[in-house]
Formats: structure tokens, sequence, C-alpha cells
């Protein structure tokens, strides 16, 4: 009897030791290395990956040096299967779309015809029709305000008009964002204010095609910016039938251009677009003056790659927190001032990539939780989320049982912030659970100081969010510890201005990561959570992706 209660007592001693000695591991703290974050950026952004674009050399050594980091991290392979076996990728099939040959474009009065030059005037995207060319001669040109229909806010900008043969002048965002009020909420942009929205809504239209008038506060990015993004290789989903989503013409005009072609219709520019902010606007020609064009297209389709990896859970296998990335960036296009023709994309998003493979590292070093975590690097988002959104239409874990995502996009290789921001303002339990894990760290969120920019529909997270995912999108913070937020504010639009879509967005040697360590460490914990619980975010009750979410609770209980 005494030995059997004092063999109990030993047991239960092991026992306590082995649970704190467990707990202690779990615990203990993490380490993030900014020098890692600083080597990965530094090797992703060199010219020798080329600007990192789909179907490219840079494609080829990114997949390549993202699997060998995930494999030496010691993760698993997550993609798709074959032979019953998990590969490191999974495929992506685009349609790429390239403008080859010289493209003609001009404007005439009726007078006298005058020569565009494509990206400096114009910026026109090669089809994604599937045409092998594009041609239009004196095609009129229709203005339609904001080009919006929501007939949820009782407003519609075309009352009737036939686009068919006709190019539909734009404005980019949305009707309140001159005067801040309205019927779209204000500043903030709603997917209206989003280019993507309008040339689809004017493909619905059967439109010959939409031209948007370009200015720098409500497209929340300069010239340069339209000009490299337009002008180089587009690629989208593979559709089965493309013209319900893309016109045969896609582009973009400088505003001078805009009030030149108002001008010599007899029309004025600011007048009408000042009562296209208004829900009594009807749609006006430009009497007189069209566009001509022609320019040919190759089109075809390739197949890129998202990286996939995976720490398995231990307790709960198939239920999953996902953080991603886009290793994505412009690849090789129209040279800068200095000749310089690699769009090199250091800080988008070769930070974001640098902080995935470190999260990896890490989770790869500690002990496995309970659910699985899942490292997705995706391909194609500068040319609409195309990977992301691939994932989210044919996801390889079911999003029924997909916990959250974080996405990250465009860090700051600076020093450390008083605060963090997401893209948008979105009303999820996900960014809850964040705000209270960054008051630990004393770091406090600041909502997205340019909601007008339409941010939350730019990044990774979206096309989950719409298919009912909690999904956020880490920005960091603004307010710099060393310099305030006047030095964090002019460092970020510096980088708008100078860097971003430019091939200048470069690796700096003074860059110390420090901020993003400090920020890392934040998610790490996070996401560690997340897959520690047994808990499942959601969408605020008023949020237009909860429906989607709660359809599928049931595969949950």
């Amino acid at each position: 009897m005494r030995k059997t209660k004092l063999a109990l007592l030993v047991t239960a001693a092991i026992a306590v030791f082995a649970t704190a000695a467990t707990a202690a591991t779990a615990a203990a703290p993490i380490r993030i290395e900014a020098s890692h974050l600083s080597h990965d950026v530094k090797v992703l952004s060199s010219d020798e990956f080329e600007g990192r674009a789909p179907n490219s050399a840079g494609e080829t050594k990114t997949v390549a040096y993202l699997t060998e980091q995930f494999i030496q991290a010691g993760l698993q392979p997550g993609g798709d299967l074959k032979d019953g076996k998990r590969g490191w990728t999974q495929d992506v099939p685009l349609g790429r779309f390239e403008i080859k040959g010289p493209v003609t474009l001009s404007f005439s009065d009726g007078k006298k015809a005058q020569t565009l030059t494509q990206g400096e005037e114009i910026a026109v995207r090669a089809a994604m029709t599937g045409a092998k060319s594009v041609e239009f001669k004196d095609a009129p040109l229709v203005f339609v305000g904001y080009g919006v229909t929501a007939p949820e806010r009782k407003w519609d900008d075309f009352k009737g008009v036939d686009l068919k043969g006709k190019l539909a002048v734009v404005l980019i965002n949305d009707p309140d964002f001159e005067t801040g009020k309205g019927e779209f909420g204000g500043k903030a942009m709603t997917y209206y204010g989003r280019w993507t929205y309008k040339f689809e809504e004017m493909a619905r239209r059967g439109a010959l095609g939409t031209i948007i008038v370009h200015e720098t506060a409500p497209a929340s990015y300069g010239w340069a910016t339209v000009k490299n993004s337009n002008t180089n290789v587009m690629y989208d989903i593979v559709r089965k039938n493309p013209t319900e989503a893309h016109a045969p013409v896609e582009g973009w005009m400088q505003r001078d251009l805009a009030k030149t072609l108002f001008t010599r219709a007899g029309l004025d520019f600011d007048k009408l677009k000042t009562q296209a902010q208004g829900r009594g606007f009807k749609p006006v020609e430009l009497k007189g003056v069209t566009l001509s064009g022609r320019y040919g297209v190759d089109a075809q389709v390739i197949t890129s790659k998202n990286v996939v990896a995976l720490r398995e859970g231990s307790e709960r296998p198939g239920e999953y927190v996902i953080y991603s990335g886009h290793w994505d960036h412009l690849g090789i296009g129209l040279p800068d001032a200095k000749g310089d023709k690699i769009y090199n994309g250091a800080v988008d998003n070769a930070t974001g990539i640098a902080a995935l493979l470190e999260l990896a590292r890490v989770y790869a070093a500690a002990p496995a939780p309970k659910r699985s975590v899942v490292f997705l690097a995706v391909t194609a988002e500068e040319k609409g989320l195309l990977g992301s959104e691939y994932y989210a239409s044919n996801p390889v874990y079911p999003l029924a049982k997909t916990v959250g995502v974080i996405n990250m996009d465009a860090l700051s290789p600076y020093g450390t912030t008083r605060d963090f921001t997401i893209s948008g303002n979105a009303k999820v339990d996900l960014l809850d659970q964040l705000v209270a894990k960054a008051k630990t760290y004393k770091v406090s969120y600041a909502p997205d100081p340019k909601p007008e920019a339409g941010h939350f529909f730019r990044s990774d997270h979206f096309p989950f969010a719409k298919q009912g995912v909690p999904a956020i999108s880490f920005g960091s913070g603004e307010t710099w510890n060393k310099g305030g937020a006047a030095a964090g504010k002019a460092a970020e639009e510096s980088y708008v201005t100078n860097n971003y879509h430019q091939p200048s967005d470069e690796w700096k040697a003074e860059w110390t990561f420090e901020g993003m360590q400090r920020d890392l460490e934040i998610l790490y914990s996070l996401g560690h959570d997340l897959a520690e619980s047994k808990s499942w975010p959601n969408w605020g009750k008023a949020s237009e992706f909860r429906a989607a979410r709660d359809k599928s609770a049931a595969e949950r209980n």
C-alpha cells in the first residue's frame, strides 16, 4: 500500500515536472532575426531575380529560393497532391497578355488628329479578351461620371445610356471622395471606387472600353505607378467567357488629356466632375471628339505557382491558420530616367515574403501547435490578386476549417513604431485579437490612415474575405519611436512618390528591420494563440462577409 502510494506520488511529480517543462518550452521567447529579414529581402529584390514576374526566369528562381528556405526550416510541403504526396507548390493557370509591336493611339476633334504616346498621356493595357489585336477608329467618348451602379444606394450613373461601340470615360474612386460625405460612406473607398470594378462594369454593359481619368489624390498614387502597372505584361485568371469581365479596351489617361478632350468637345471637365458627385448626374457624350487605336496582343495560357509550406498541428491538424504574402512584382518593364528596367520590389513585397520565411523558421523550431499552420506565398498579386483569388476558389485546405488569414504586404524596413494598422477598417474578431495582443507590446492600433485609397481591396486577404474567411492584411505603423508621426508619414509619402512600382524599390544597407522584427513577434503570438485555441473568429454582425462565413458553420461543429 505504501509502495503504491509512493509510486503514485512519484508519477504525479514527474507529470507535473513534464507539464511545467512543456509549458516552459512553449512559453520560451521566440527570436525573430533582423539579419534574416535583411538577407531575404536583399536576395529576393536583387537584379538576379529580375523583378520576380510570373512566368519568367525570376519566378523560377523565386520559387526555388522559397522552397529551399522552407526545407531548411524543417517544414513539410503543403501544396498540390501528386501520386498521394504533397508538393511545395500549387499550380495557378493564368491568361498572359502582352502588347506586341507599336502602339498607335490618337484623338480627333473633327478638325485634326493628335497622336498620343503610350505611357505618357495615356496607358492602355493588353486586351484580356483573348483577341490577337485591338483596332478601333473614331470611337465615340461618353463621360459616365464615376461609373457606378449601386441599387442599394439608389445610385445609377448610366441612366440607360447605350455604350456599345463606345469608350466610357470614368473618374477614379467614389462620388464621395471630393466632399468626404454622401451615399458612399465619406472618404473611405467602397469597392465601387476601385478601378477593377469600373473595368468590370463597363464590360458588363458591352462598352468598347473604359478609359479612367487619373488624378493622384483619388487614385492614391502618381502617374508613374499607373504607367508601370498597365503598360507591361498583364495576367488574369482563366475565364470561360473573358468578355464578361473585360472589354477590348482598358486604360487610363492623364487628367490634362481629359481636360483637353472635354474642352475640344465644348465641355467643362471640372464642372461635370462636380455634377458626377450627385445622384442626378446623367452621362454626357464628348460630341465631335473620338479616339482611335491599333496594337497587337500576344495571348496565351501559362501556369504560375503559389508556394505552400505546412507546420502540421499536433492535435487538430485538419484546422488551419494561414500566413500569406505575395512573392511577385512587376519584372522587367519600361526604363526609368536612369535606364533601369528591373522592378526589384524590395518593400513591395520582398519584405512580406521575408516575414513569411522568418515566421516559418520560428514555427518549425518551436513545438508543434495544436492546429496546423500554413505558409502561403502567392503569385500575381500585382496583376489583380490572382494567386490568392485562385487559392480561395481552389483551396488546398478547406476554407470552412481555415481559422483565419494573416497577410503581410509591403512592411516597413525601418525602426520600431508605436502603432500598427491594417488595410481598410474591417469589423472582424481577428482585428480585435490583434489589437489586444499588440497592447501587451505597448503598441496601439491606428485605423487605416487612407481609407480612401481602398487598400482593403488591394491585398491578398481580400479574396479570402469574399469567401467568408476572417482575414486581415497587416501594415506597419507610421508613428515612429524615433521621429514620431512626422518622420513616419514623410517616409511613407517618399516611398509612394519615388519608389512604389518603380525600379528604385531596391534593398538599402541602412535598413535596420527593427520594426519588422518587433511586429513579427506580435504576429507570431497572434497566430500561435489561434493555432492553440479551439475558437473560430468571425466577421462583425454588420459585415458583408459574415453571411458567407456563417454558411459553413456546421462544418466547424
